[in-house]
């Protein structure tokens, strides 16, 4: 067995952690072009949870394909919009105080109803996402699948 002099070790060594620092470096650039493929509105159903779960005045905030959805039970039942500001791409939340949907980066406000914009800079209404209560008694946000038999 061949033996290593100082200098050696040291030149390996170095060589080591600048590849190391090389790659440290270079994958997340590369990983930054090559992001994970997200479907702006997922192909299947996503399931929320229990319909008895969400009492009426709550709301949840579930991932929902590239963007979280927000789901509210309203006195008229449930609803499901984007949780992304039309303005600037601010994260919506539920005042269940004020009974609106609002913004809190621009203070820009909705309609629970029907996503539409009540005041503020927002220059559009939510986008709205159907729901359905499957077989299982969850509560789904999306199209709700029909079986290969149930086609008419």
């Amino acid at each position: 067995m061949a033996t290593m002099t100082r200098r050696e070790f040291m030149r390996l060594a170095g060589w080591a952690a600048t590849v190391t620092g090389f790659a440290a470096v270079a994958i997340p650039i590369v990983a930054y072009f090559y992001p994970k493929n997200l479907e702006e509105v997922p192909s299947e159903p996503v399931p929320v949870g229990k319909l008895e779960e969400l009492g009426v005045g709550e709301s949840r905030l579930i991932p929902y394909g590239r963007y979280p959805a927000l789901i509210i039970h309203t006195e008229e039942g449930i609803r499901a919009y984007s949780a992304v500001c039309t303005h600037f791409a601010c994260l919506v939340k539920w005042n269940a105080e004020d009974g609106m949907i609002e913004c809190p980066c621009h203070e820009g406000y909705f309609d629970p109803l029907d996503g539409s914009v009540i005041s503020g800079p927002p220059p559009r209404a939510l986008d709205k996402f159907s729901t359905f209560v499957g077989e299982d008694g969850l509560l789904y946000v999306g199209e709700e699948q029909q079986a290969e038999g149930d086609q008419a």
